[in-house]
């Protein structure tokens, strides 16, 4: 099998002017052989690196994603009135600034809209913190769950999480590569277009860099997902910035205009400012525990303007405006809140 392989690390490793990219059927067939090892460890290296030397394709991206899709876990459909969201955030986390995500899922959760999330551990090459960290803070582990207990979680509350080492240990095995190149390979790309849902879902993706946006465009219309959007965020993840503008990407089939651009500013609706520096994970917990409280903090601003965006993007409230001021609702009344110690309890008697 590592022969065979020797044949596709050929084609992406032999340079900027003469390597060429995978078919789909060649790339699904590469990530498989490295996520089983049936690669040598020589070669999975190597492919990283030169992978991400090359760039990758939206083509081979859809092959990726067709690997994952075979090998990978998978929630059945959960009945909902919306589709569930699925938040696709780089799994190494987020360093230098806050993330809201959790407190964002909850209180989409607690107005009927269900979530999705996934990632792992402390993983290279960023090792910032991961949302598993946050939600165990939070008092929510979700590691040691089978994948029947979180679908049962998804269906009675609206929430759910797949964890890495524990629903895909194979994807697991590529983290001591990952660490020992040094560099993000384009796997994590493949992660952040990843929804290990089988019924009716809208994906939201976070990017930094366009060119990123076009091959993951190029990558869903291959695999037939036709309900998404790209944000331009907090390093990568899907949480809005407030000292920029939000640059977003929508595309739905009910719309006459398929492609969508969006672009927001927090200064509109008094939501602007500096974002608040990621410190320590013990910090940013006391902060969540303070929004979650209805407390006045320098973090809501940041989780009124994530929030109230999604509450009017997923069709929830008619306009961001009425989105702000219903998530403010939702945390000053005790809801969002109330859905987290639920989930808590729900999963303390599992």
């Amino acid at each position: 099998m590592s022969q065979i392989f020797r044949e596709f690390l050929k084609k992406v490793g032999s340079g900027r002017h003469t390597s060429k990219d995978l078919s789909r059927v060649e790339a699904q067939s590469a990530l498989e052989m490295m996520l089983q090892q049936e690669a040598t460890p020589a070669q999975i290296g190597a492919f990283l690196i030169a992978h991400r030397i090359k760039r990758p394709t939206g083509i081979e991206l859809a092959g990726f994603l067709d690997a994952y899709e075979h090998l990978g876990p998978a929630l059945p459909a959960v009945s909902a009135s919306s589709p569930v969201i699925v938040f696709s955030v780089p799994y190494d986390g987020r360093s230098r600034t806050a993330p809201v995500l959790p407190v964002t899922a909850l209180i989409l959760a607690a107005s009927g809209c269900p979530v999705l999330l996934h990632g792992g551990d402390r993983m290279p090459t960023k090792y910032g913190v991961p949302l598993v960290d946050l939600w165990q803070g939070l008092g929510v582990d979700w590691s040691h769950r089978s994948l029947a207990q979180i679908h049962q979680v998804l269906s009675k509350y609206g929430l759910g999480f797949i964890y890495l080492p524990e629903q895909f240990p194979l994807a697991q095995g590529m983290v001591e590569f990952r660490d020992q190149v040094g560099k993000r390979p384009p796997l994590a790309t493949t992660e952040l277009l990843w929804q290990p849902y089988l019924g009716e879902h809208h994906l939201i993706a976070g990017f930094v860099h366009p060119p990123t946006e076009n091959m993951m465009r190029e990558a869903l219309a291959l695999r037939g997902t036709d309900h998404f959007t790209t944000i331009k965020g907090l390093e990568g993840s899907c949480d809005l910035p407030r000292d920029r503008k939000a640059i977003l990407g929508l595309n739905h089939p009910s719309s006459e205009q398929t492609w969508q651009r969006l672009i927001l500013s927090a200064r509109d609706y008094d939501l602007g400012g500096p974002e608040i520096p990621y410190t320590s994970t013990k910090t940013l917990l006391e902060q969540l525990h303070a929004v979650l409280n209805g407390q006045t903090c320098e973090l809501m601003p940041a989780v009124l303007w994530n929030a109230g965006f999604y509450l009017w993007h997923v069709g929830i409230s008619s306009s961001l405006n009425d989105g702000l001021q219903a998530a403010e609702n939702l945390l000053t009344n005790g809801t969002a809140k109330q859905t987290l110690t639920q989930v808590q309890a729900f999963l303390a008697d599992l």
